[in-house]
């Protein structure tokens, strides 16, 4: 640390970060920070001076240091050889300070810092028609290169509100998870072949978080608007667009009389061409579809 960052007086909850163009590390390392209330958007700094970045409570991407304990977060330098960019050093400090659980590190982590990281380091690489988070930070940043400070400015700030947004919505979509684990929980424990819901809810990750790999369900019957859907359950997680048990060949991509006709039943809706889910007009009509499939099955 040099001597003006030793000797400045410190901007309580302020936020430190280098001008001109800007990533997707920085701003979500900015983002995270005022989603749980530990800076203040006013006092936010973009600037490479160092005795301006010095006054700054937190530091993020500029500096050339990364010591958590004096909140200085620079991936950058030499001397630095982990996988972290300013983002993920955040999100680890958030953690290692208990301003955040440990599911909800490994929730936002795995939904998006994670991603982030990897392509401010260059471990990852978009592949060509997918557009990443990262790339769509980019997109915020002015057109032209010779784009004056002030629009970068205003750039960062609208790149900035987008990320507090969606990382406000995941959040939030976090805590539904939650709050719906111990109805997924209770339905596991009956061991049974298919889990019945009367009410729609995420359930994916609560079930693969709770054993759901050596669990024995193989559908799921749940409501879905005024319908209901028979949706087969994956054989993992990360192969969560398989089944382990797959809708009849014959019903695949089937609409309305169709599916009706094909099926036998009055109340069929839909059947996805994946083989995966399938709508049914009722309840009933969903368990008679999934008697269809066990017969077969059988």
């Amino acid at each position: 640390m040099n001597c003006s960052m030793k000797n400045a007086e410190i901007k309580p909850r302020s936020f430190g970060t280098h001008d001109g163009s800007f990533h997707a590390d920085e701003v979500t390392a900015c983002a995270l920070l005022l989603l749980f209330d530990l800076i203040d958007r006013e006092k936010i700094v973009r600037t490479r001076n160092l005795e301006r970045l010095a006054s700054c409570e937190f530091v993020c991407d500029v500096g050339g240091v990364y010591d958590p304990s004096i909140k200085r977060f620079d991936h950058h330098q030499s001397s630095y050889n982990g996988s972290y960019s300013s983002a993920g050093m955040i999100l680890k400090y958030l953690k290692e300070e208990k301003v955040i659980r440990e599911k909800l590190y490994r929730y936002l982590n795995g939904s998006l810092v994670m991603g982030v990281d990897a392509i401010d380091n260059g471990k990852s690489t978009p592949v060509v028609g997918h557009c990443s988070f990262s790339s769509v930070i980019a997109n915020f940043v002015p057109i032209r290169y010779d784009a004056n400070q002030e629009l970068f400015q205003e750039a960062f700030f609208k790149a900035l509100d987008f990320c507090f947004n969606h990382l406000k919505r995941l959040v939030s979509k976090f805590e539904y998870i939650q709050d719906c684990r111990d109805k997924i929980k209770d339905e596991m424990g009956k061991r049974k072949k298919v889990m019945y819901f009367n009410e729609a809810m995420p359930w994916i990750e609560s079930f693969f978080d709770l054993g759901g790999d050596k669990h024995p369900a193989e559908f799921i019957i749940m409501p879905t608007g005024d319908q209901w859907k028979l949706r087969g359950i994956p054989p993992s997680y990360d192969k969560r667009m398989q089944v382990r048990v797959p809708m009849p060949k014959k019903w695949a991509g089937l609409i309305g009389e169709a599916l009706k006709k094909e099926s036998g039943i009055q109340g069929a809706v839909f059947c996805h061409k994946g083989r995966f889910i399938s709508i049914w007009e009722t309840k009933e009509d969903a368990e008679k579809a999934l008697e269809i499939i066990q017969r077969r099955k059988g």
